[in-house]
């Protein structure tokens, strides 16, 4: 099977294939390339869109959220252009693996890989560069448990108006409310008020958006295609003594068939590591009347520059924007 990323075709090279201390190596968080299909013994990540992926296969799918430990034979760690999530894998692979497991770190240079091996020495990890080439390296290590801070180390809380939001590297916005889901909340404050309504919260992140609707009275369900947004949402209402339904979905996946809801409401994400991806959004958009009661409404913030409008005709017909402050815009089309 070839491969498509230029980690993946690095990684098809003598120097790392043919290694034996590699056979039936788990990939962990991997690009979607056809070549980890191929090659991956099985696949450690906090997408549920590649765990499905892989279960579907037969293959192991291993969540790195509540994991004790993990026996694999070998792990290879696909290095994340965030530093603290980086940081993060390499934690959890030493805390989570056996000690001595065998250990590649691989990456392109745009992305920050090169720092691998001051990060890998910093935690007291011998490790050499077995390869480079395509704009990519591949160091190799060992796990070492000694290295590994507790996983509570990771969770930060920070309040932000009315709620306290717990969040974690790797989730959308860490630290922080984006520009966009502000002028989200600012336009729902006006929009969703009223009656108690069931709305779908989709890629929930932190689980601000979350928070500030079950707050007003809202029946929520929460998705995200993350494992570590989904505990983060969870944290966060239980932090604020709120109810919500939460669950790791792509989108609509894992609702039950025919649920429906009479708000969808969303900030989605357009961005698969440095990678435009209008596919979360399209299947958001494109599959809101089937997950909408009549006269339900769809509501999301964007970039002022994503192409939405023609995808909203499409789907719903009429729309309109309810703010737009020329960086972003909210918009909203209902089912007829």
């Amino acid at each position: 099977m070839s491969a498509q990323t230029p980690s993946c075709q690095l990684l098809d090279r003598p120097a790392f294939a043919e290694d034996p201390d590699f056979a039936g190596f788990y990939a962990v968080a991997p690009p979607d390339d056809p070549w980890v299909w191929h090659a991956a013994g099985g696949v450690i990540s906090a997408d549920e869109r590649l765990l499905s992926r892989s279960r579907a296969a037969g293959r192991p799918a291993v969540p790195p959220l509540g994991v004790q430990e993990e026996a694999v034979p070998a792990a290879v760690l696909f290095w994340p252009k965030a530093l603290k999530l980086a940081g993060w894998w390499l934690d959890w692979l030493n805390r989570s693996l056996p000690d001595s497991t065998p250990l590649a770190v691989v990456g392109e240079h745009g992305g920050g890989v090169r720092r691998a091996a001051k990060m890998l020495a910093e935690r007291g990890m011998a490790w050499e560069k077995r390869d480079s080439a395509r704009r990519c390296s591949v160091f190799v290590s060992e796990t070492q448990k000694s290295a590994a801070p507790a996983e509570e180390a990771a969770w930060q809380t920070f309040g932000i108006g009315e709620v306290t939001l717990a969040s974690h590297p790797g989730v959308f916005g860490h630290g922080k409310v984006d520009e966009g889901t502000a002028l989200l909340l600012d336009t729902l404050e006006s929009e969703l008020g009223g009656a108690s309504l069931s709305v779908l919260d989709v890629g929930c992140g932190d689980g601000i958006i979350s928070a500030w609707l079950a707050r007003r009275g809202h029946d929520v369900t929460a998705v995200d295609v993350s494992h570590f947004a989904v505990e983060a949402t969870r944290r966060t209402l239980a932090q604020n003594g709120l109810e919500g339904r939460v669950l790791a979905s792509d989108v609509y996946a894992g609702l039950e068939e025919g649920e429906r809801f009479d708000a969808i409401v969303s900030n989605p994400p357009f961005h698969q590591e440095r990678n435009i991806d209008y596919g979360p959004a399209g299947r958001l958009i494109g599959q809101a009347a089937e997950r909408l009661n009549r006269g339900g409404q769809l509501v999301l913030v964007a970039n002022a520059f994503l192409p939405y409008a023609g995808p909203l005709e499409r789907a719903l017909g009429k729309f309109e924007t309810l703010a737009d402050n020329r960086r972003f815009k909210v918009y909203r089309a209902r089912k007829a």
